[in-house]
C-alpha cells in the first residue's frame, strides 16, 4: 500500500508558520507532492531544509519567489528528474518527478493563466507541451512495466461539479471550454484517470481550493483543481481519497487543502 498526498502550500515558509510542519509530522503519507513552494533550498529555515525521515527533491523557479515544486518520499528514489524536456519551462519550477519501485510520481504546478493576457498564452503553451510529455511518459512507463502518478495543482476545473459557481466562471481562466477540453484529452487521448473523480463519480467537489477573499471557505465556495492523475492500472488500486479540509478558516495554512489518496498493493 502507498499513500500519496498533493498540496499547494502557497509559500512553504509562510505555511510552516501556520501549521504545515505539524501537519507534516502527523501525516501517514509515503509520498508528498508540493506546489507553489516559492523558495530556493538555501532560503528555507533549518526545520524545512532538513526533514528527518524524508528524501526531498526541490525544483525552484528561476524567477525568485515564484512557483516551485517538490516531491518528498520516505523511500529513497531510484531516479529524480526536474522538468520535462521543455526549453521554456524546465527552469520555471513547475514539474519534478521521482521513480520508486514500479512507480513514477510527479509534482505539477500548471500555470494559472489570466484571460486576455500573456499569462494565458503561457498556460496554453505549457499545456501543449505537457500533453506530449504525458503521452510519452505513459508509453515509456508501459514498456518498463511501471505506473505513473502526476499530482498537483492543475489549475483547471474539469466539470461543473468541480467548482461551486460554475455558471459565473465559464469565461474565467481555469474553467474555459478550451482548458476543459484539454483536460479531457489528458484522460481520453493520453490515457490517464482522474483518481478522486473515479472514486467519487457523482459528487459535487470535493473542493481543494478556496479564495481567501470574502467567505469562500466558510461557504464552501471552492474549486477542485488539485488532482491526482494516474495510469489506469494504478487508478484501479485507489481505495480511498480524502481532501483534508481544515476545520475552520483560522486553522488553514494554505488556500489549498491536501488531497490524499490510498493505493493498495496488487493482488
Amino acid at each position: 500500500m502507498i499513500v500519496v498526498t498533493s498540496v499547494n502550500v502557497n509559500g512553504i515558509r509562510a505555511a510552516a508558520k501556520k501549521g504545515f510542519l505539524e501537519w507534516l509530522n502527523a501525516t501517514e503519507a509515503d509520498v508528498i507532492c508540493l506546489q507553489e513552494v516559492r523558495s530556493e533550498h538555501g532560503q528555507l529555515p533549518a526545520e524545512l531544509r532538513e526533514l528527518p525521515g524524508w528524501h526531498a527533491l526541490w525544483a525552484p523557479a528561476a524567477a525568485k519567489g515564484r512557483a516551485g515544486v517538490a516531491v518528498l518520499s520516505r523511500a529513497e528514489p531510484e531516479r529524480t528528474v526536474i522538468g520535462f524536456g521543455s526549453d521554456e519551462f524546465d527552469n520555471s519550477g513547475r514539474y519534478a518527478e521521482i521513480d520508486l519501485p514500479g512507480l513514477t510520481v510527479a509534482s505539477l504546478y500548471l500555470p494559472s493563466g489570466e484571460v486576455g493576457t500573456e499569462r494565458q498564452e503561457e498556460k496554453e503553451r505549457f499545456m501543449a507541451e505537457f500533453l506530449v510529455h504525458l503521452d510519452q511518459l505513459r508509453k515509456r512507463a508501459a514498456e518498463d512495466g511501471r505506473e505513473v502518478l502526476v499530482c498537483g495543482d492543475w489549475n483547471i476545473a474539469h466539470r461543473p461539479e468541480d467548482l461551486k459557481n460554475w455558471k459565473a466562471n465559464q469565461k474565467a481562466a481555469g474553467f474555459l471550454p478550451e482548458e476543459r477540453a484539454w483536460l479531457t484529452r489528458v484522460f481520453d487521448e493520453a490515457g490517464y484517470v482522474d483518481v478522486v473523480r473515479s472514486l467519487h463519480p457523482d459528487s459535487t467537489g470535493p473542493y481543494s481550493w478556496w479564495s481567501y477573499r470574502g467567505r469562500a471557505f466558510d461557504n464552501d465556495s471552492g474549486w477542485r483543481i488539485d488532482l491526482q492523475v494516474a495510469t489506469p492500472g494504478l487508478a484501479a488500486r485507489a481505495t480511498r481519497a480524502v481532501t483534508e479540509r481544515a476545520a475552520t478558516h483560522a486553522e488553514r495554512w494554505s488556500d489549498h487543502a491536501p488531497v490524499t489518496v490510498t493505493y493498495t498493493d496488487r493482488d
